[in-house]
């Protein structure tokens, strides 16, 4: 959702605890599909701090991973923010294996962190290439 907000800005996706090569969730994928976002191909990996080093930014989605980045990688620690840091700054919770309504409301969530990010990277809502 941020980089079909950000254009050209290239955006990945690891996880702390990713289940490595597989699928997004398939309630997550529903919900997503509704919406119109595509999920299909995507694939989970793992969080290195290789890739970590090749970020400009480290977006994490709750302040634990944050903390566990930064203990793991001091090196990181001033490129890591919440993911929710222009909306409420309280992290956004993980849906796996939550009902669906709970995975919507997550997916709501993502969406406005994802907008506010966009607002402050490429403002007045033009695509910038980097």
């Amino acid at each position: 959702m941020l980089q079909d907000k950000l254009g050209t800005f290239r955006v990945e996706s690891a996880g702390l605890g990713a289940l490595v090569d597989h699928p997004v969730d398939e309630t997550a994928a529903t919900i997503a599909s509704r919406h119109g976002v595509s999920v299909e191909g995507h694939k989970a990996r793992q969080f290195v701090p290789e890739l970590g080093e090749k970020a400009d930014l480290i977006l994490v989605m709750e302040p634990e991973h944050k903390q566990k980045i930064a203990e793991s990688s001091p090196h990181l620690s001033g490129k890591i923010m919440l993911f929710d840091h222009w909306t409420k700054r309280e992290g956004i919770p993980d849906p796996f294996r939550r009902s669906e309504e709970f995975h919507q409301l997550v997916f709501e969530m993502i969406d406005a962190a994802a907008e506010g990010w966009a607002r402050k990277l490429a403002p007045n809502g033009k695509k910038h290439d980097v």
